[in-house]
């Protein structure tokens, strides 16, 4: 009868049962009692209240959606809600006081994660041990319930306050780990990840040129030696004193830490301290008698705004790099919206990208990168920045290439493609027959086509009613004459070959001396047919004889919404193109949720804009020289240029944070999946889309036709 409870309770709907373990699991005393009264209150409000959300896992959702601020920038937002957060108005408050306080962790000095205990897998990992993080954090509330009972027992004050010997400690009854050793390498990750608020940085210091009294005070489980050697490191000299609450067993969050600063330091003075807690380092401090000036935590708006549906370590560590530079209030003035799009929804992408390509290039003896333009612009960059030892190699090339200059390339190989691009994608489009042949560069046609009509052996291809059409210049191309245009085309194809023969060689010169020497090259684009890498591909070993063996990759292929859904699937399946964020054998959900018809496509172009001018075509010069034909700069080229400028800044802070990603400590954080790095971009899609098409509309990007 208790089981069949148990499970009604409990088992039946797994929402309830996530949401009570995660509360009752591990817990004692009155906790475990709450949790018992938290159970019977989900149950009733399922059953009785009607909230049958309560019901459903969170866990086991497909997407993970935020409603993100679409009306200005995060960092614009934050100032706006925070007026009072800069530089110069915080050295101006603070200065008027005897003695400065600082709070430490996300005040003074930052980790580069969004929750302190994401430092925990790193251990982890460094220790070969399952389920470190969990056991970590046991470790640390079974010692501080074990430090409590043991004054309640002698009838003291309860005091919660313990050192990392006691952590450890615990550690070893729960786990057999060396103490000694897993405490060394906590303090040592510690040490090598933890880095300088830039913001406090800056304030700290002009104090101190004022000559005014700092002191720190923090509620920690760090020894005071070891916090005092982290400060150093990180720029923070010349303070008075260090109060660590192990080191006294008085907190900041039950008051008695300040009355042991005010006794050391002089009752008389004047006291402000700065943190980010509310209750610990502003309701606390003022309780004792200190002003204080409240630092938000760069993390508040985390769950708010950042996506949560990544790997755990990974996602730990994005959302750090994220928060602490858009909410530390470094920068003198908010960024742009561009720019946090870059930032936030492109620099991990980027990064991940680049970490592929690197890794696949090694896997598969690689010796020829061409990033091809112009989304290969910032992923070329971003490479640079990560590997710049094969940028010195001469292992990289910025490759001319656009889906115009493939269609007439490719004529005489692929004709139904260039009648797709050319002719099928403009149907009903108000397009005169003037401006399609113009497309083309076939002007030199225009009169022949003028009144061209098709034969009676045509007939049968195109139905009797094209027997009637009558081409002429001024028409539009509509879904009637299409096909009496393709014919006439398909009757001239060997004049269009003509027409193009020195394109073609300007092309190919252009590309013999680009993997000149070359046994492998990757060509690498963001997709999503794959037609680029594809088409080189065919025109090295088809025509122009260049023994090269060309590989594709692309960030994404086409999805099920695509007209061709498939195109790729070949080339795929035996290796020929490899793709990073989904395919149709790999991620999924990502492949039935990239929709273009919603602007998918557009949302990932915009993160790879590019400040330079559309490439249209190659030509040859009367003495033999290669020319190139550019059509314009994109709108917006500020934006963009700010979007850029965006990635580049995050990838340089995670770099920053976690070390080189070829030879660094840390490479682990470099293997970043196509899922993770998709996931800020779909969390960012909720709302129906709105921020990514208030992003969209500060553009105006070309559709990718030709």
């Amino acid at each position: 009868m208790r089981l069949q409870i148990y499970v009604f309770l409990v088992n039946k709907h797994p929402g309830i049962k996530n949401k009570y373990h995660a509360m009752h699991d591990g817990a004692t005393g009155l906790k475990k009692i709450l949790s018992y009264l938290y159970l019977m209150w989900l149950n009733f409000a399922y059953y009785f209240l009607f909230m049958h959300f309560l019901g459903k896992d969170d866990k086991t959702k497909i997407f993970e959606y935020k409603n993100i601020e679409y009306k200005s920038s995060e960092m614009a937002h934050f100032r706006k809600e925070f007026p009072y957060i800069s530089v110069d108005k915080f050295v101006e408050k603070l200065s008027g006081y005897d003695i400065i306080s600082f709070d430490i962790f996300d005040t003074l000095i930052f980790r580069p994660f969004s929750e302190p205990a994401d430092l925990f897998y790193l251990i982890g990992c460094k220790l070969d041990f399952l389920n470190f993080k969990d056991l970590r954090a046991r470790a640390e509330f079974e010692a501080r319930l074990i430090r409590a009972d043991k004054l309640k027992k002698q009838k003291k004050y309860v005091d919660y306050e313990i050192d990392l010997d006691d952590i450890w400690n615990r550690m070893y009854d729960i786990t057999g780990l060396d103490a000694a050793k897993g405490k060394s390498i906590e303090e040592e990750l510690e040490y090598d990840l933890c880095y300088a608020n830039p913001f406090m940085l800056e304030v700290f210091k002009r104090l101190k040129k004022m000559g005014k009294r700092i002191v720190i005070t923090s509620d920690m489980y760090l020894t005071k030696d070891f916090l005092v050697k982290m400060l150093e490191k990180n720029g923070y000299t010349g303070y008075e004193n260090i109060f660590v609450s192990n080191e006294y067993h008085k907190s900041k969050s039950d008051g008695r830490l300040y009355e042991v600063v005010k006794k050391k330091m002089g009752e008389d003075l004047s006291y402000i301290h700065v943190g980010d807690n509310t209750h610990s380092d502003i309701k606390m401090a003022e309780k004792n008698g200190f002003k204080t000036l409240y630092y938000p935590n760069v993390n508040r708006n985390a769950l708010l705004y950042r996506t949560y549906d990544m790997s755990p370590i990974i996602g730990g560590a994005y959302r750090g790099v994220v928060n602490n530079r858009i909410y530390s209030a470094a920068d003198a003035k908010p960024a742009s919206m561009e720019y946090e799009y870059g930032y936030i929804y492109g620099g991990l992408f980027a990064m991940g990208y680049c970490s592929h390509i690197h890794e696949y290039a090694k896997l598969y003896n690689i010796d020829k990168l061409l990033f091809l333009s112009r989304d290969g612009d910032t992923l070329m960059q971003v490479y640079e920045i990560m590997y710049p030892e094969e940028k010195k190699a001469g292992k990289l090339e910025y490759a001319y290439w656009s889906r115009k200059a493939a269609t007439i390339l490719t004529f005489d190989l692929d004709k139904n493609d260039y009648f797709r691009r050319f002719l099928y994608h403009k149907v009903n489009q108000d397009y005169k027959l003037s401006e399609i042949l113009s497309s083309m560069e076939l002007d030199s046609l225009a009169d022949k086509i003028e009144g061209y009509t098709i034969g009676n052996r045509k007939v049968d291809l195109i139905g009797k009613e094209g027997r009637k059409i009558k081409l002429h210049l001024d028409d539009e191309l509509t879904v009637k004459n299409v096909e009496v245009v393709r014919v006439f085309l398909e009757e001239n194809a060997n004049r269009i070959i003509a027409l193009y023969q020195q394109r073609d060689k300007a092309a190919r010169k252009y590309y013999e001396k680009m993997l000149e020497g070359s046994q492998k090259a990757l060509l690498v684009d963001i997709g999503w047919a794959g037609s680029g890498a594809i088409a080189i591909r065919r025109l090295c070993r088809e025509k122009w004889n260049i023994p090269c063996d060309i590989i594709g990759m692309i960030a994404g292929t086409n999805t099920v919404h695509n007209a061709e859904p498939y195109q790729t699937e070949t080339f795929l399946q035996t290796g020929v193109m490899n793709a990073y964020l989904y395919s149709q054998s790999f991620n999924r959900d990502l492949l039935k949720k990239h929709d273009p018809a919603k602007d998918y496509n557009v949302f990932w172009e915009l993160i790879l804009g590019s400040p330079t001018k559309q490439f249209k075509g190659f030509k040859l010069l009367e003495n033999g020289s290669i020319a190139y034909d550019f059509g314009n700069y994109d709108d917006n080229l500020d934006g963009i240029k700010e979007t850029q400028q965006g990635i580049f800044d995050f990838c340089k802070d995670y770099i920053a944070s976690f070390g080189s990603p070829e030879d660094g400590s840390y490479k682990q954080l470099y293997t970043i999946s196509g899922r993770d790095a998709y996931a800020p971009l779909l969390a960012a899609s909720g709302n129906k889309e709105i921020y990514l098409k208030a992003i969209r509309d500060r553009f105006k990007l070309e559709p990718n036709v030709v």
